[in-house]
């Protein structure tokens, strides 16, 4: 059965947000490459203007595709990129001491970005095809598997901002797919505690200049092989008493032992594949003063930009920060930095309020979708937008590690423009053809 409806039926809630949010983002791209005397700088708006408008087109021609055509292809849309990913880290242009980019001459595109895209797809049609098996452990981890690989390779560029976001789309898309909260909590704090890890010897080191048990544990490798063993001894242990009398204490002890056991390892691994800088930018999170000039410079500067745009802001191309290059990045990074200090809390608002009406029809039209596909695609848009603004918006006030994260719609690049407008497409697909069974 299928309802009557123009070809032209958007959400236009949606539409007017991304082009206000696309036209502020132009604007503060040109405000980034204005210095103190007034002189242009760079041109990076007009390319900015570019990628805008064909990012657009891009965004329409989706919204009109059927998003079913995309189920069919879901898979090689994802395998294709996984071979991409391969052949940037073989091929690719090192940018920034890092190899993103593949392409040719100045042209070239990031293939991380647009793996955010098959990823989703791929993952609400493996999770949107088991209904009666995602509480399965199985099922649960042959997903968060294969959500692995693109971290994995984006990892490897290195480029640890963008290796981080595949985890909430999984994480989203699988509870949305109705996996069991205690997978779910699993994996986050597994997650979380291999980060904790990985930092505490060199937050250690950094701030309190001296070995400590917290160094040496989890970083001498024979200390390390003790740990594990005992750990393994105790699961051990905690197995045989879970088998013989089924206590649920005894779940629980293996449940905690196993997070030990696995985060440690992969802490160590996470150490040896981050670059010095890497790291340095995660300790400087907790204390900027650790190191000023350094790693903590960039926190330091957006911070001061943020706070003193006060109520209303210094005025368009008055800031300061940004104006005499005290700000880096200050034009992808940090240009929400640039934002506040010359609109002030008032223009800070107007971009929160814009994203949260992206956000608040996206999940309209996800409750409002007429399939598990479709609903799961939204469903992992929403979660790559999110945390693509709660990290970057947090970045620049101090309250989340700078991590390299762009803030989408407004931060300049191509590749990212592309990515979140074409999934901003897929959206307005699913609200179009919500009528169709």
């Amino acid at each position: 059965m299928m309802r009557s409806r123009s070809i032209f039926e958007m959400d236009i809630y949606i539409v007017v947000a991304t082009i206000l949010l696309l036209a502020v983002g132009i604007l503060f791209v040109f405000s980034s490459g204005v210095t103190a005397t007034g002189e242009i700088a760079n041109r990076e708006y007009l390319r900015q203007i570019l990628w805008a408008v064909s990012g657009l087109i891009l965004m329409f021609l989706v919204t009109f595709i059927d998003y079913r055509f995309h189920y069919r292809f879901a898979s090689s849309y994802f395998f294709m990129i996984l071979v991409l990913l391969v052949a940037t880290l073989f091929f690719g242009r090192v940018v920034s001491g890092a190899r993103r980019w593949i392409g040719i001459w100045h042209a070239g595109v990031q293939p991380s970005e647009f793996a955010k895209l098959a990823l989703i797809l791929f993952l609400a049609r493996y999770f949107g095809d088991r209904k009666k098996e995602i509480k399965k452990v199985r099922t649960f981890l042959v997903g968060l598997f294969w959500a692995s690989l693109p971290s994995a390779l984006v990892l490897l560029q290195p480029d640890l901002g963008t290796s981080l976001v595949y985890l909430p789309i999984f994480l989203v898309i699988a509870f949305f797919g109705g996996a069991k909260l205690m997978h779910l909590a699993y994996v986050t704090a597994f997650v979380s505690l291999a980060g904790l890890f990985t930092v505490v010897p060199f937050w250690v080191q950094h701030v309190m200049d001296r070995p400590t048990a917290a160094i040496l544990v989890l970083t001498e490798i024979r200390i390390m092989r003790y740990l594990l063993g005992g750990a393994g001894a105790a699961l051990l242990v905690s197995s045989i008493g879970l088998y013989m009398t089924r206590q649920r204490v005894f779940f629980w002890i293996n449940y905690a032992l196993s997070l030990v056991m696995a985060s440690i390892p992969l802490s160590y691994v996470a150490r040896m594949v981050l670059r010095e800088y890497q790291i340095m930018r995660l300790v400087v999170f907790v204390n900027p003063y650790v190191d000023p000039q350094g790693a903590g410079w960039n926190i330091i500067q957006s911070i001061t930009a943020v706070g003193s745009g006060g109520l209303f802001g210094k005025g368009f191309l008055r800031g300061t920060q940004s104006h005499y290059q005290y700000l880096p990045a200050q034009s992808t990074d940090f240009i929400f930095s640039i934002l506040a200090e010359e609109w002030g809390f008032i223009g800070a608002a107007l971009v929160f309020l814009l994203f949260a009406v992206i956000v608040m029809r996206s999940l309209y039209v996800m409750v409002s979708a007429r399939d598990r596909f479709s609903s799961l695609v939204v469903a992992g848009i929403v979660a790559m937008m999110v945390f693509h603004f709660l990290v970057n918006i947090g970045m620049t006030i101090g309250l989340m590690p700078v991590t390299g994260l762009p803030l989408l719609l407004l931060s300049f690049g191509g590749s990212s423009l592309w990515t979140a407008l074409i999934g901003l497409g897929m959206v307005m697909s699913v609200y179009q053809h919500r009528y169709q069974y």
